[in-house]
């Protein structure tokens, strides 16, 4: 066998998009593969026979990352193909364009143009299309422009790009750029008449929409000078071209609706108890009134983290009036459902991560993380679990891994979960480096998944450990309570685990460093102001300085309130107590960090304002910036970046821990 090496995930297929064709005798699927001569990701169609377990690619340009089935036999993705209107597209033009391409092979060809940037598309049929796409209060509409008057707009769109006008909060969003005045507007696109009906407003921002006989149900947020954390569900009549409110806006936090039988399944928040992380409790609108109908407390959702994923998918759907929803409990996410009695049934048991998955007529089909196997598709039935694709079985059984060992402790009377991996080829008798990774969120979990880069140190001759301090996901909301309480509790349990886990483990505890991403950073950031133990650091899309991040940030202005219970008028000092630059005169440990000139989640100037601090006061620092990325980067960067990234975070441990 073989060790992992650093570039290794440039080889990985990553599997996204699960859905069945409507007779469910197919389900479609993208893979993703890194492609180094572009510095990006192929995307290719791929289909399974649900019945023979067969699969095929479908499309060959790489080109196609979203799709949707027209019918039972044909399947549309929107591409750019037409090299006249891409050159219209560069020009400022909008323009979606779908082809389509049978199963059963052949060309694919172009079905429909759609003058607009579509976000996201439903099939009502074969000539109607529910759709999603940006619109831009303040854009300049090019599409149908000619002569003159099409020169005048070209030119002012190039002078445009110029300046920026805020005049609204967030007026950026990580991975979106700038959003002043944007939303994201549904519409109904009748391909036959080639019109385009729009449902909501130009203020109205959809966040998730589904349809059902003629109906059109919606989460949206209409705000015009801030965006609050509370949203509506709304019910749109196509025929009628009617909307009615089912849930006014700013009562709860909407996590998601489906039609489910007769009524309407939601999962909602009233923020009342643990502020904007409270898990979402399941309610029914049943006859347009608002009924709870169970309690719940972890969230609908995949909190598992690894950095083996691109692409995502369906987190809800409706089938036999069962609601079938993804939820991280401990440290594994399982598929669950749950009926319009409230009567909740967990399907999977075996620990890892559901990644996405499509219901087949007999069986469940679910893109999977599995023991150290990278993401495979399994089938689920009567409970039992069966792999069925080997994307990726080279790896798992070509390469060397390290399986985490369970490690949990107790803190304050709690028992936390927590993992270490061994080196490969660890050898009795012989002491190790060792690093500390933190991870995100706060409210996400470690588990015994794949992670790349953890692998990778563990192959180089590292012990990786990690755990799961109060904080995060999968344990109930008075576990991940920590508003108030940043660099208090969650790090008496981190310093406690390393304790422990340096007591069992021969690691030499003068060769030991840290490092974690978002919250993780804000955590390292956060250590090496308070303990000189770690021999070094690496620190990624961290957090410094608390009253900074609330101005600059597309969630600063409401997570850093509700996660801090403080405002820069009403307690700048609790702001600041929290701050890890308050510290950084006493830090002593060289960190490198690591940002993305486009992160507007943890953005840049607090990776810059914790470096100053460092370098100011004497500390060895270094800081790494990655133009063109965002707030992802550790998990689908472009590849090059992806692997300078990881260059970086080696070496500067490779510096002081060997």
């Amino acid at each position: 066998m073989e060790k992992l090496q650093l570039n290794d995930f440039l080889y990985y297929n990553y599997l996204s998009g699960l859905e069945s064709s409507p007779n469910e005798d197919k389900v479609a699927f993208i893979v993703h593969r890194a492609d180094i001569d572009t510095n990006n990701y192929k995307s290719y169609i791929w289909i399974m026979d649900c019945e023979s377990k067969d699969y095929f690619q479908l499309t060959g340009l790489g080109e196609e990352s979203n799709f949707q089935w027209l019918d039972d036999e044909n399947i549309i993705f929107s591409t750019i193909r037409n090299e006249q209107l891409k050159k219209r597209i560069e020009e400022g033009e909008e323009w979606t364009c779908y082809y389509k391409i049978s199963t059963k092979g052949g060309e694919a060809c172009e079905y429909m143009r759609i003058p607009l940037n579509v976000t996201s598309l439903k099939v009502i049929d074969r000539n109607k299309f529910l759709i999603s796409a940006n619109y831009s209060n303040y854009g300049i509409k090019l599409n149908g422009l000619v002569g003159e008057e099409r020169a005048s707009a070209i030119a002012l769109i190039k002078e445009n790009k110029d300046y920026e006008v805020l005049d609204e909060i967030p007026f950026w969003g990580n991975g979106k750029g700038f959003t002043n005045k944007k939303r994201n507007r549904l519409f109904i696109y009748d391909r036959e008449k080639n019109e385009i009906s729009p449902v909501t407003d130009t203020i109205m921002d959809v966040e998730y929409f589904t349809y059902k006989d003629g109906k059109v149900l919606y989460i949206g947020n209409s705000f015009i000078n801030k965006k609050g954390t509370s949203e509506g569900i709304f019910c749109y009549d196509i025929k009628n071209k009617q909307t009615i409110t089912l849930l006014p806006i700013g009562e709860y936090s909407v996590n998601f609706a489906e039609f489910l039988g007769d009524n309407i399944i939601c999962g909602l928040n009233d923020q009342k108890e643990y502020g904007i992380n409270q898990n979402p409790d399941f309610y029914l609108i049943r006859d347009e009134k608002l009924e709870l109908l169970k309690k719940h407390d972890t969230w609908m959702t995949n909190t598992v983290g690894s950095d083996c994923r691109y692409g995502g998918g369906k987190s809800f759907r409706v089938k036999e009036d069962k609601l079938y929803f993804i939820t991280t409990v401990m440290h594994s996410s399982h598929l669950n459902t749950i009926d319009i009695n409230g009567n909740e049934q967990q399907l999977t048991s075996l620990d890892g991560s559901v990644d996405n998955y499509a219901l087949g007529k007999n069986e469940i089909f679910f893109v999977g993380l599995r023991d150290l196997r990278l993401q495979e598709i399994y089938t689920l039935k009567d409970k039992k679990e069966c792999l069925i694709t080997d994307f990726n079985e080279s790896v798992f059984k070509d390469k060397k891994l390290s399986k985490p060992e369970k490690f949990n402790i107790v803190n304050d009377g709690i028992e936390l979960e927590g993992w270490v991996l061994k080196p490969v080829d660890y050898e009795e008798g012989k002491m190790y480096p060792g690093v500390l990774d933190i991870h995100g969120g706060p409210k996400t979990v470690y588990g015994t998944v794949f992670y790349h880069e953890m692998q990778v140190w563990a192959n180089m001759g590292y012990f990786v450990f990690f755990c799961n301090p109060r904080g995060g996901d999968g344990r109930g909301n008075k576990f991940a309570d920590i508003r108030g309480k940043y660099g208090t509790i969650d790090y008496e349990d981190l310093m406690k685990f390393t304790d422990e886990v340096l007591k069992k483990y021969p690691i030499d505890e003068k060769r030991v460093g840290v490092t974690g991403g978002s919250y993780g950073g804000f955590m390292t950031n956060w250590i090496i102001g308070h303990t000189n133990r770690f021999a070094c650091a690496v620190s990624q899309r961290s957090i410094a300085n608390w009253l900074s991040k609330f101005g600059t940030t597309d969630i600063g202005y409401y997570f850093n309130v509700d996660q801090n219970s403080a405002t820069p008028w009403d307690n700048p000092e609790k702001l600041w107590w929290h701050s890890p630059m308050k510290y950084a005169d006493k830090a002593k440990t060289p960190t490198l960090f690591i940002h993305s000139e486009q992160d507007y989640r943890c953005w840049l100037a607090e990776g810059l304002q914790m470096f100053t601090s460092l370098k100011y006061n004497g500390v060895p620092a270094r800081l790494c910036m990655f133009r063109g990325e965002n707030h992802e980067l550790s998990r689908s960067g472009k590849p090059k970046h992806r692997m300078r990234r990881l260059e970086e975070m080696t070496r500067w441990f490779d510096q002081y821990l060997k």
